[in-house]
Formats: structure tokens, sequence, C-alpha cells
């Protein structure tokens, strides 16, 4: 049995990875952990297992505890990470890995030096349509793929507008950072984790800086907090060049076109798929003379429930994952980068 704790005990701890761990057989949850005592007790009544704590530190004291998710705001994710580790911990981490490019860096830092595995919550990895997408690429089924273009746009759903999604200090960013993580992975997985060679990009900040006034069809994290703070950016573009392919970007939490889009096109020379984020796929292709469309259709798995499984899995055996911070770091800095560009109006070139 792999020993577990939760360190952040709200919405994707109980939705993902709480439900996974109490479903696999290998592992034991010992601690929930969160700054709010009600949220860890209310798990440890729910679930019916471990103990409620307010410190992680106190975990990390408990020499039975192998493994622990980080399920925390952003702005912690790299000293907690980093605390677990050096005590000998294995950790995944909620997605993104850190609020910059730079405390990424550290975590992988730590992780380098401690050999603990540090595995980041990018579950698109486990997801079964994107692998079917990586395999048709590696095999060769679409040729070279020369572009891929992303479009993540909603017409106006700024989460938690006021609250700690839309402060900078505390997110590290807005629609990037919290949407563009899993699209740009995606990209980055299905295509090889290409090295990226340039960047340009802009970030706006718009839609919602009059917080008190600002009209919306939907506030998934919660209403708006009158007075909260607003300086992340709610829409984005990007140019990123890479070893591979061209990837161009076009992502909004908020923007004035009452279309949403969650899609990621891969353009190869020899066929083209378009995958709906979170559903099914579409191949388009040529052969015997024929343009072809095909939309396979097979069972697909939980997608949070396999990266638990395979998160204990390496801890078992020391396998690395493809969420291992050393291939999601690029996405990291790809991000970075892109922030980097938009305030200097300039070109980033890594």
């Amino acid at each position: 049995m792999v020993k577990v704790a939760v360190i952040g005990c709200g919405t994707i701890a109980n939705a993902a990875h709480i439900p996974s761990y109490m479903k696999n057989k290998d592992a034991q949850v010992l601690y929930f952990c969160d700054i709010i005592p009600e949220r860890a007790q209310k798990a440890v009544e729910t679930y019916g297992v471990g103990k409620a704590v307010t410190d992680y530190r106190e975990i990390l004291k408990d020499p039975q505890v192998q493994a622990v998710s980080i399920c925390t705001p952003n702005n912690v994710h790299a000293q907690i990470a980093i605390d677990c580790m050096r005590a000998g911990k294995h950790v995944l981490c909620e997605k993104p890995a850190a609020r910059t490019y730079d405390e990424a860096l550290a975590m992988q830092k730590a992780q380098h030096e401690t050999g603990m595995t540090l595995n980041i919550g990018v579950v698109n990895r486990f997801n079964d349509a994107v692998r079917h997408i990586k395999r048709y690429i590696d095999q060769g089924e679409l040729g070279e793929i020369y572009h891929v273009y992303v479009s993540f746009r909603a017409h106006r759903s700024i989460p938690g507008l006021g609250g700690a999604f839309t402060t900078k200090a505390i997110a590290g960013g807005g629609a990037l950072i919290d949407w563009g993580v899993h699209y740009l992975d995606i990209v980055m997985y299905c295509c090889g984790d290409p090295v990226p060679r340039t960047v340009s990009g802009q970030a706006f900040c718009k839609l919602g800086r009059d917080i008190d006034n600002y009209v919306y069809t939907d506030m998934w994290a919660g209403p708006h907090i009158s007075g909260g703070t607003y300086d992340v950016d709610d829409s984005v573009t990007a140019l990123i060049r890479t070893q591979g392919p061209v990837i161009t970007v076009h992502g909004a939490w908020a923007q004035n076109i009452g279309e949403k889009e969650a899609y990621i096109d891969f353009m190869g020379d020899k066929a083209g798929i378009r995958l709906q984020y979170g559903g099914n796929y579409t191949l388009y292709t040529a052969k015997d003379g024929m343009l072809q469309t095909i939309t396979p259709s097979f069972k697909s798995g939980n997608m949070f429930q396999r990266e638990i499984d395979e998160f204990i899995d390496c801890v078992q055996t020391g396998k690395k994952l493809p969420s291992h911070i050393d291939t999601v770091i690029l996405t990291a800095q790809i991000m970075q980068a892109i922030y980097d560009s938009s305030e200097q109006s300039a070109e980033i070139k890594l």
C-alpha cells in the first residue's frame, strides 16, 4: 500500500484526486490537509479515512507518508512541492506547475537533487483521445506536423472575478495559465515535446476590470467579489516556433463574441486532426483518390483515475511518466515567454 496525503481539499481534490485514490487498491489516504479546518474535516467524514490537519508540515514529519497530491492555489505549489520532496515524499502537483517558469525550475531542481517523483497534473496526457492522436502522429499517419492551431474561447466566463483566479500574485496569470496550460500541454505531448525556439504573444486584461458592472453568462468559480483584484489576462494570442511545428494560440476566458470554441487542429502534410477538447476527434485525409473524414468511436476511460493509478504505480516502480516535471517544464517555459513577450512588446528567443 502507498500511504498518501492530500494537501488542499477544494474542488479538484474532491472531484478527482480523492475519489481516484479511494478507488485504487494500492493507495491509502492518511491525511487531508487544508488551511480551512472545516474542509479537511469534511473530507475525513465524507470518505471515512484519514486525519484532518491544517499545516502540511505535519505531514512531512510522518515517515509513513510516501506520496502527496498538491491541490492548492498556484502561489504555494512550488514551496509545498519542494518541501515534500526534501522530506522524502513523491509528489503529484496540480497544474500549472507554478506561477512562473523560475518557480517551476526550482521545483525541477529539487526533483533532480532528491530523486523523488514530481508529476504535474496535466491530466490530458492520460486522456484516451489525446493518446490516440499521439499514436497517429508517432506512426507517421499525419505526415509532417507543420502547424497546430489552438482555440479555447468563451463568451464571458471569468472564474471567481475578484478572487484567487484573477489575482496575479496567487494564480500567476489568467486565461493562459488556467485554460491554456492544458491546450499547450496537449500539443507538446502529441508532438513529442518539441523544444520551443521563439515566442511572440500578447495577453489582454480588458473585460473584467470593472468588477461590479461586469455582465457575464457564467461564473463557475463563484460570484464576483466587489472590491476584489483583477490583474490577469482574460484573453491571449501567441505564435510559438518550435523545433517541430509552429503553434498558434487564440484563447479567452471572456470575449465579446458569443461563440464558444474549444479545439486543437493538428495539420500534417498527409492528414489533419481536429480534437474537440474533452471529447472526440475527427481525422481528415485523402486515400485512393478520395477525400475521407473519419470520426472514430471508442470507449473512453476516466483520465483522472488513470492519472492517479499511474502515479501510484510510478511510486511503486520508479517509472517515469509523461507528466514528469522534465517534460512539463517546456509548457511552463512557453507560457512565461508569452507573458514576457506581451510585457516587452517583443519576440522572445529561447
